[in-house]
């Protein structure tokens, strides 16, 4: 399609009589960002004081942490593969960078994305829970959020072999506890090892259904409360989300089978365990025709009455019309879209009628012959039972092995997760009270400040004054002209007043258009013409044409919407498409 440059120069000369309404609305979004950047952090914020809950262990991070927190330079250990994994992820103590709640509230936080991190830190004294309540705490903050890694803590068995710049995934633990997410695993792990009596070696003990994480840069608060009496409990921010029994609740389960399938018992070779088998007595039916086919044709089908022979199923659409701007040479011969023939759809159908097909009555595929008891059948063969030779009971799987120490070992595609507040003690109102005086304070802080950051939905405008250009450039001016031809139906010099930018852009717009109906006229008269008939033809012409580009101009200012232009232009490139493939 060509553009003629005088009115491509009108619709330029529109468009920078506008660019001051837009710059003037960026300049009132940009003061408006500002407002809203300033009341975002309007949030009263306490300062930091540190508890003085006194526990086994206890960690707030202050500024003596590193006195007690090691990282770890050790190799990680993977049989399935030949590759080493160094732990080369860095720590860091400070302050929360997302949702901040309370000034000078530091935590250890994960500095690197994709990367193997292990720190750890040796209690004063070995943790020994023998015929006492465990209480594990603690807080998690995916400043990041968490697309896949782990927030897991673990308490390490206390041993003499127990180094600090040694910790790996391979040194021994005692419990696994905290939220582990990538792709569609989202979990709190609680896994604990367990002590074979008989055998002295350890087995993890997974907890069967564990509750989901929470995935949410504001703060969130695990508890893990395991009591003598073998029961536990899983905590999400003071909320019981998990009640269990140690003794039921975990794969492999803590104690074996008293009896065991012999394994040295085998299925004797005349053993039929088939319970039915096909009847080796029946034969064929002589009628049976396994060559005849599924369907057949209808013969007794009879062409209904309305049945159009001569129809066609598609036709031209006779309501479709030739684009102005389509060129025979450069895009071909324009053919109409064919559509469903209207007739066909008031008739039984259109074309050539066939007879159908129906189902064979005589079909009845290959034969088989039918199944029957075996007779022979013996049932399902199983070994036999015997006494299992490591049959133990641990009715106290709670009194876990000493632990010396709390590690966190972890793999994590988003860094900047952030531990605080960690609790591993015996008693289960210390650990409510540290809630109290730490998560209960900095999460409604941390939901008033989300809240207060996330980007507001702009109102509607009530009037076209309180329109912006950068809401929605084609409402605005066509709200703004609307307002101007409304008042200046009563006062054309107040309407000049009171929307100058539309008086301004109609002014030049007119100005320009004059230009291009002259430009039209001069161009038509031109002495070139070599006939008087052909040169009133082509005056006549362009007139044409300048008068409906005035009219299409006209239209686009006042009612046509961005979406009907492109409507308008996927229909002429379908027409054409379909004429280029006819």
């Amino acid at each position: 399609m060509r553009i003629n440059p005088l009115l491509a120069s009108a619709l330029c000369s529109s468009a920078l009589l506008l660019g001051r309404v837009c710059a003037e609305d960026t300049e009132e979004s940009s003061s408006s960002s500002m407002e809203e950047s300033s009341t975002s952090t309007a949030v009263s914020k306490p300062t930091f004081t540190p508890s003085t809950i006194k526990a086994p262990f206890f960690e707030q991070f202050t500024d003596d942490w590193e006195s007690r927190w090691k990282p770890s330079h050790a190799k990680k250990e993977d049989s399935k593969t030949d590759e080493e994994w160094a732990y080369v992820g860095e720590w860091a103590v400070e302050e929360p960078h997302v949702l901040k709640a309370i000034e000078g509230d530091k935590g250890l936080v994960v500095k690197n994305a994709a990367a193997h991190h292990a720190i750890s830190a040796k209690f004063d004294n070995k943790i020994d829970n023998k015929g006492k309540t465990l209480v594990v705490q603690y807080e998690v903050k995916l400043q990041n959020g968490l697309e896949c890694g782990g927030a897991y803590m673990k308490l390490l068995q206390d041993n003499k072999a127990l180094h600090a710049e040694e910790f790996s995934n391979a040194s021994p633990y005692i419990i696994m506890f905290g939220p582990d997410k990538c792709g569609a695993t989202n979990k709190v792990h609680f896994i604990f090892r367990h002590k074979n009596p008989k055998t002295g070696e350890y087995e993890e003990k997974h907890l069967k259904s564990a509750p989901m994480a929470k995935i949410e840069k504001q703060t969130n608060l695990y508890t893990l409360i395991v009591k003598p009496d073998q029961t536990f409990q899983i905590q999400i921010n003071g909320e019981s989300l998990k009640n269990g029994s140690l003794l039921e609740d975990f794969t492999p389960s803590v104690n074996p089978e008293k009896e065991i399938d012999d394994p040295k018992d085998t299925k004797p070779e005349d053993w039929v365990d088939q319970a039915r088998i096909a009847d080796p007595e029946a034969t064929k039916p002589a009628d049976w025709d396994e060559e005849a086919p599924f369907e057949v044709l209808d013969v007794d089908a009879k062409k209904p009455d309305d049945w159009l022979d001569d129809e066609p199923a598609m036709v031209p659409d006779p309501e479709a019309e030739k684009p102005e701007d389509w060129d025979d040479e450069e895009d071909g011969d324009w053919i109409p879209p064919s559509v469903p023939n209207p007739k066909c759809e008031e008739a039984s159908g259109c074309g050539k009628w066939e007879q159908p097909m129906k189902k064979n009555p005589e079909y009845k595929g290959k034969w088989t012959a039918p199944f029957i008891d075996n007779p022979a059948y013996k049932g399902v063969w199983k070994p036999q039972k015997i006494v299992n030779p490591d049959y133990f009971e641990d009715k106290t799987p709670a009194n876990f092995e000493p632990m010396g120490a709390i590690g966190f070992e972890i793999w994590t595609m988003q860094n900047d997760i952030l531990f605080d507040n960690i609790y591993i003690g015996h008693s289960v109102e210390d650990a409510a009270k540290i809630r109290a005086e730490t998560y209960d304070v900095k999460k409604p802080i941390e939901n008033a400040e989300d809240e207060a950051t996330k980007p507001k939905t702009p109102e509607k405008a009530k009037s076209p004054s309180d329109l912006k250009f950068m809401d929605d450039p084609i409402l605005y001016i066509r709200e703004k002209i609307q307002l101007f031809l409304t008042i200046a139906q009563r006062d054309p010099i107040e309407a000049i007043k009171f929307v100058p930018e539309v008086a301004g852009g109609l002014g030049v717009l007119a100005a320009t258009l004059i230009a291009v109906v002259v430009g039209a006229i001069g161009m038509s008269s031109a002495p070139s013409a070599p006939l008087p008939e052909k040169k009133a033809a082509d005056k006549a012409k362009e007139q044409d044409k300048a008068a409906s580009a005035i009219h299409e101009l006209a239209e686009a200012t006042t009612s046509e919407s961005g979406a009907e232009k492109v409507q308008a232009e996927i229909s002429k490139r379908t027409t054409r498409s379909s004429a280029a493939a006819e």
